[in-house]
């Protein structure tokens, strides 16, 4: 969440911001409920002031003899509290309405974030690898490769669930549970801290992280009131909310494997085929806690730590730069690492990562203190990434390294997480 005060020094760079994120900012209304207030507790304090030099009167006259004018006194005490009750209702509402306005408003984009309208004006930072061709024989989807494989099966998941669900096979299933292990033995030799996490969330830690109140149709909601996380960082990043942290502990690093769930609401018709874009999926993510002057280095690590997972697969990648009409809520600056896919003749966004400044932070008020340098506490910056996502990264596998024979070549660096399997071939069905 955005800072009232810089909301309110800032105004003209808050519209100017908001309309680069393709979304528009009630300044009025701020303003209104800004002034409403601030009336209301400058109106409290003078009262509790007046009730206070009233309070005192009263027992200077009782000491006086004079009763009937302490009794007066009394009532005007009497009065002054409901007056200062009613301007406290008055700024508990104010406060309500500036905090529902500012909960539905993004964070502001920094300042590196390119300007761009949408996806297709994000500008690419870096490619590794060279996209493989395949001139010998006609490649196959991993939708249909992992069919014939009986590795991959979506009607399955259709009979045990509905549409945009699937089902794991033999080698399949192993690739999943081998790609999990793989990433977070990568993760954690890299100083991240692995965590295991509850994959139901309750209202307060989405609300940290801004899945709420925002986006909560893409959400599943149990009938307690809890949600089915569609992230680790939802757990993760609000493992410290409402705490404060010393300076000497930052950066934290923390990682986790998490089955995540997303209703996919605004996605229809998009990505209908094979396991690119379903209601449930595997996923190893990165959140980072850190300083505002460590926070711009530990992106850059971070995406450093995604690379690293697809180049010791040998998957050709790249890196681009979201713009700021399609970084995401809470972002201040992403960058997203695509894999190449061949059955998109292009790449596919595998990992997104973000520093979300402070705005998290504000949200689940996790603060840190720096004795040597500042009084009292600030709220620190958090970060997440993808690390990765285990079924887009299975299907890049799949497509990738697939065979003339119809088979599948096990990346090197997966053979020891196969019990020494180099070479996925027809299941049984």
């Amino acid at each position: 969440m955005l800072d009232i005060k810089f909301v309110r020094e800032n105004l003209s760079a808050v519209e100017e911001a908001m309309a680069h994120r393709n979304t528009s900012f009630d300044s009025q209304a701020f303003l209104d409920l800004d002034a409403r207030r601030r009336e209301a507790i400058q109106q409290e304090e003078a009262l509790q002031a007046e009730r206070n030099t009233a309070s005192k009167q009263i027992g200077q006259l009782m000491k006086e003899g004079k009763q009937a004018e302490a009794e007066a006194a009394k009532e005007r005490v009497r009065a002054i509290n409901e007056q200062i009750d009613q301007a406290a209702e008055a700024r508990e509402e104010a406060d309500t309405g500036l905090t529902d306005l500012l909960m539905h408003v993004p964070n502001m984009p920094d300042a590196t974030t390119p300007v761009g309208k949408d996806e297709t004006e994000n500008p690419e930072v870096r490619r590794w690898g060279t996209p493989r061709t395949f001139d010998e024989f006609l490649m196959k989807p991993h939708w249909d490769l992992g069919a014939d494989l009986n590795i991959i099966d979506s009607e399955r998941g259709v009979k045990l669930a509905e549409s945009r669900f699937y089902v794991l096979g033999g080698a399949g299933a192993r690739l999943e549970r081998a790609l999990i292990s793989f990433m977070l033995d990568q993760h954690t030799s890299r100083g991240y801290k692995e965590w295991w996490v509850p994959a139901l969330a309750n209202t307060a830690t989405l609300t940290g992280t801004a899945q709420l109140p925002k986006f909560e149709e893409d959400l599943y909601k149990t009938t307690e009131g809890l949600y089915l996380i569609p992230t680790a960082e939802v757990q993760l990043t609000n493992l410290h909310a409402q705490e404060i942290l010393e300076v000497d502990q930052l950066p934290l690093r923390y990682c986790a494997f998490t089955p995540c769930f997303r209703e996919e609401a605004g996605s229809a018709g998009r990505d209908t085929r094979g396991i690119i874009r379903v209601h449930q999926f595997s996923k190893v993510e990165m959140v980072k806690y850190a300083t505002p002057e460590q926070a711009w280095d530990e992106l850059e690590s971070m995406v450093a730590d995604a690379e690293n997972i697809l180049q010791k697969l040998d998957l050709p990648y790249r890196v681009i730069s979201l713009c700021t009409g399609d970084i995401g809520f809470s972002s201040a600056k992403t960058y997203d690492v695509e894999v190449w896919m061949p059955s998109y003749d292009g790449y596919k966004e595998i990992s997104s990562c973000s520093c979300c400044t402070d705005f998290q932070a504000r949200r689940a008020n996790i603060r840190y203190k720096d004795p040597e340098h500042f009084k009292g506490t600030r709220y620190l910056y958090t970060l997440n990434g993808s690390g990765l996502a285990v079924g887009r990264c299975m299907a890049a596998i799949i497509e990738n390294y697939q065979n003339a024979d119809g088979t599948i070549t096990v990346p090197e660096a997966l053979v020891p997480y196969m019990g020494g399997m180099t070479t996925i071939g027809p299941e049984q069905a």
